[in-house]
């Protein structure tokens, strides 16, 4: 990446930090045989297949035997969701209108099977579930409910806590999609009442085309992909090289509670700093979800009815690195599904600009982008009252690109 770059894309992908390429060097270079082996090579691949089990257990508060390896969140949201159409004699599915873009496409192809039954759970303006609604949808014909712990847009917390003890009361079971709040905010699996969870590493500075899918011990979830590797859940030699990775980055971020605390105030206080001051230089900005309970570190903007890839191209020159959103579903010429779902006009829905910080973003950085930014927009804002034609794509210096 260029060294003057600003990346303010961080619930996109984040840059794999130091001790996750070294890990993944070190199996390569070293470990490279197949973990399934019984020879001493392959033995050695496979402690430290162990090992690195051991140290995301650790950071995802749940026990080794837990843990099953998949090549990222997405094949792990296929398993949860795919794995519940007739689980214990049930095919229903609720979801929340929140959810990424891949896992509502898939809840969508399950419906249209026999038996399908998929509801979504409603959001309200502030961005978070719809609870009465919640309460209504989540009945006895419910096999699994799947809520992400934070979206990937907003930001905004969803109250996991509260949909496990409705689900459980329902003999259902619990997914949650926790990709974007792990290495942010603190997560135990353990005690967050969920029976399956989504991740993946790369969105916490590990290597991307990794993940696991957390199956609570005892829960005899069906297999996806069968085959001898993960006691039989996952078919498949295992990605030793990325899985090394990703538990070198779980390590990185394994941090006691005052250490958990101190990570996540300092992108906080940053991020308000970023809005509070973009807000006052530019009246007319909007920060969608900016009462409720939010991640630390993201920020989801409307500058009055600029476009967002305007937006976007004049952050890009000034060597920002930024995007619409989720953009597996954004590009410019569809409005998030999320902000819709919250009752945000088609026009705003298109202007919306997610800024996502890490703990290492600093204060120069976000001062350059209140510094500058104000002055390259804040005559168009004033003079704007729809969204601006879309830019020609050559003109896009920095569009959306969410893996």
């Amino acid at each position: 990446m260029h060294p003057d770059w600003i990346y303010l894309d961080h619930n996109a992908t984040t840059p794999p930090a130091t001790e996750a390429v070294d890990a993944m060097l070190q199996a390569l270079r070293e470990n490279w045989a197949n973990a399934s082996s019984n020879h001493d090579a392959g033995q050695d691949a496979k402690q430290m297949l162990g090992q690195a089990r051991v140290k995301v257990a650790r950071f995802l508060g749940c026990k080794p035997a837990e843990v099953v390896f998949t090549s990222g969140a997405t094949e792990a949201n296929h398993i949860a969701l795919r794995g519940a159409v007739g689980f214990n004699g049930r095919s229903g599915l609720v979801l929340s209108a929140a959810e990424h873009a891949g896992v509502q496409k898939l809840a969508r192809q399950l419906a249209q099977q026999p038996g399908g039954d998929v509801a979504f759970i409603g959001l309200l303006s502030d961005g978070t579930l719809d609870m009465a609604q919640a309460r209504s949808l989540i009945t006895d014909r419910v096999a699994l409910v799947s809520v992400m712990a934070a979206n990937n847009e907003t930001g905004v917390l969803m109250p996991i806590g509260e949909i496990a003890r409705l689900a459980h009361a329902q003999g259902a079971m619990l997914h949650v999609d926790a990709t974007q709040l792990v290495g942010k905010l603190p997560f135990d699996f353990g005690k967050s009442g969920a029976d399956l969870v989504s991740v993946s590493a790369h969105k916490f500075h590990g290597p991307k085309g990794v993940g696991a899918l957390l199956v609570r011990q005892g829960l005899n979830w069906p297999v996806l992909f069968p085959g001898s590797q993960e006691r039989g859940r996952r078919g498949g030699t295992e990605n030793l090289p990325g899985i090394a990775g990703f538990a070198a980055a779980a390590e990185r971020l394994t941090l006691s509670p005052d250490d958990w605390l101190t990570h996540s105030a300092r992108m906080a206080t940053l991020r308000d700093r970023l809005e509070q001051g973009l807000q006052r230089a530019l009246p007319g900005t909007e920060v969608y979800g900016q009462l409720s309970p939010r991640l630390p570190n993201t920020s989801f903007l409307r500058f009055g009815l600029l476009h967002a890839d305007l937006v976007l191209n004049k952050l890009g020159r000034l060597g920002v690195q930024a995007s619409s959103g989720s953009a597996c579903s954004a590009g410019g010429n569809e409005p998030s599904t999320v902000l819709t779902g919250m009752g945000v006009p088609r026009n705003e829905a298109l202007c919306a600009v997610r800024l996502s910080l890490s703990a290492d973003t600093t204060e120069a950085q976000i001062d350059h982008v209140l510094a500058h930014l104000p002055r390259e927009i804040g005559g168009l804002m004033a003079e704007s009252t729809a969204p601006l034609p879309h830019p020609h794509p050559d003109s896009v210096t920095s569009p959306g690109v969410f893996a």
